[in-house]
């Protein structure tokens, strides 16, 4: 199953709505949700156009998705210590490594948008332990979790932000960074999907 695009809670969409196609995904028997995104890099090892691999995520979205009743069968209070699946994580490693396509590695953090980041707020998402920022993808990772789906994420870094040189971001200068890294973040998961 493949989604073309996603909801955002910038748009107006309320958490439920934002994350259920997850939902339907579990209902359908899905086992693996893969995620991208394009994000800010705040890590000054990063350059416009790498391809991160998430390890972890920060949720800075003014409402979590599991607030409410609980759906009958589900954990209350799931467990998030690896919501990035370590193994899937080493195959992209080993795949990229194999095709030579560089790949970082980062926490990512999701905030509301729809403004791109101020240079202070790049900071301080830096100084909180996050090395991209974005308007999506946790939600989602959360709601994939509680549903028992395993996960691999990955940004792609389309701009830089939070360093002594102010970037002016335009969202078609996201949108051309974006477009020049599908083509190995699309390799490297159709190799993963191939050998899972």
């Amino acid at each position: 199953m493949a989604m073309d695009g996603r909801f955002h809670y910038y748009e107006g969409y309320t958490m439920q709505e934002v994350t259920f196609p997850e939902r339907v995904m579990h209902e359908l028997g899905i086992e693996t949700l893969f995620v991208s995104n394009a994000s800010g890099g705040m890590n000054p090892k990063f350059k416009v156009g790498d391809i991160m691999i998430i390890t972890d995520h920060i949720n800075f979205f003014p409402e979590h998705p599991l607030h409410g009743v609980n759906l009958p069968g589900y954990a209350r209070f799931p467990d998030m210590h690896e919501a990035y699946d370590h193994k899937l994580i080493t195959l992209a490693d080993k795949i990229a490594e194999e095709k030579e396509i560089p790949v970082q590695h980062g926490v990512y953090i999701g905030v509301q948008g729809p403004t791109f980041e101020t240079p202070h707020e790049y900071q301080m998402y830096r100084f909180l332990g996050a090395d991209a920022v974005g308007m999506s993808t946790v939600p989602e990772v959360i709601v994939a979790r509680h549903c028992g789906i395993k996960v691999f994420g990955v940004s792609i870094i389309t701009d830089l932000g939070g360093f002594d040189i102010p970037v002016q971001v335009s969202h078609e200068e996201v949108q051309k960074a974006a477009d020049g890294a599908e083509p190995h973040m699309t390799e490297i998961m159709r190799e993963m999907i191939k050998r899972s």
